[in-house]
């Protein structure tokens, strides 16, 4: 953890030189991520729920969702990127290096002006928290914890994938696309407000149903079933087969040989 913490001072160093373009960044972000907020507000300006569920259950199941993705930006940048490492050759330098391949890709980069979005995230997930009616216990606040950290792992597994799938193509944008921000669009509102065919994909696919779904049915009362209390460990599943799946991958990339 000292080397990453190493790298990450590094990251701060660079992206400070030009603190007014780290400024205006910052304050773009805030922008951006309040239209998407708005957008949900405005919604149930014309309707008091969706298929049963209220503005501020709304707003739990899109902050946990966006928090991970959020996260993952910022501490992750280097996976996100991965394509234009593999383009310009510096990715043999990275297998040239006595650390872990995944451990250096984590390390690679950083995006602090997502540190906007990150605290909108957390901002939205208390306000929403102190709203919903819920009786919290224990188990209902451990639920909750095991939500957001699930968020993270998961879209930390959906970054891997993505890193793994540019060893079969490198410019695989369109796909990267499609999983990583169609995703994102489509788990900022409650799975089961949607189609049969997307709940199956976000179940079994890409199983965000087990992190911000799922688990919201037991802290709102919607369900009794207690099971649902470990759904979010679902994903350290998800994680650990994109783990396999880069490595196994990471077999078939040839060198640029430069």
């Amino acid at each position: 953890m000292s080397l990453y913490f190493k790298y990450f001072n590094v990251h701060l160093k660079r992206q400070m030189e030009y603190k007014a373009s780290f400024i205006m960044s910052f304050i773009s972000n805030i922008m951006i991520f309040f239209s998407y907020y708005f957008s949900i507000l405005c919604l149930f300006d014309k309707f008091n729920n969706i298929k049963g569920f209220t503005v501020y259950e709304v707003l739990l199941t899109f902050g946990i969702a966006q928090f991970g993705f959020a996260f993952c930006e910022i501490f992750f940048r280097g996976l996100d990127q991965f394509d234009d490492l593999m383009v310009a050759g510096d990715f043999d330098k990275i297998l040239l290096r006595p650390r872990g391949v995944l451990f250096q890709l984590l390390c690679e980069d950083t995006s602090l002006v997502r540190l906007a979005r990150l605290l909108q995230n957390v901002i939205i997930i208390v306000i929403a928290v102190i709203k919903i009616d819920v009786n919290w216990d224990i188990s209902k606040i451990l639920v909750l914890i095991f939500m957001i950290i699930s968020s993270i792992i998961l879209c930390l597994s959906i970054f891997i994938f993505a890193a793994a799938y540019c060893f079969i193509t490198i410019k695989g944008l369109e796909f990267r696309n499609l999983i990583l921000y169609s995703s994102k669009e489509v788990v900022q509102y409650p799975i089961g407000v949607f189609g049969k065919g997307l709940i199956i994909i976000f179940t079994y696919i890409v199983p965000f149903a087990f992190v911000n779904y799922y688990p919201l049915l037991y802290i709102l009362g919607k369900t009794n079933n207690s099971l649902l209390i470990l759904s979010p460990f679902i994903t350290l599943i998800y994680l650990i087969l994109s783990i396999i799946l880069f490595y196994k991958l990471l077999g078939r990339y040839k060198s640029t040989g430069s």
